[in-house]
């Protein structure tokens, strides 16, 4: 016999703007999980999300940042690391 994994619910607050935003979706529910999906794949792999870094991870950090830099893509304009010594390979 097949094991079916149990879904578990998740409720949530939401103001006012938001449920507004909501309300004309016709199945929610699949939006909020699909929109979860993609916003927990863009989460930033040093900070986890939570938008600040630990006095540890700084330290890290700083050390990473001494060979590497921040870039803005011609094409596409989007901010992105750098290894100095790729820059200096371009140079």
């Amino acid at each position: 016999m097949t094991e079916r994994k149990k879904e578990e619910i998740v409720t949530f607050k939401v103001d006012q703007t938001l449920w507004d935003a909501l309300r004309g979706i016709p199945n929610r529910s699949q939006f909020i999980r699909s929109a979860l999906r993609i916003a927990l794949d863009s989460v930033c792999p040093l900070c986890q999300g939570t938008g600040t870094l630990t006095p540890d991870q700084r330290k890290h950090w700083q050390r990473f940042a001494e060979r590497h830099a921040l870039r803005k893509c011609d094409q596409c304009r989007a901010v992105h690391l750098v290894c100095a010594a790729d820059v200096a390979k371009e140079t």
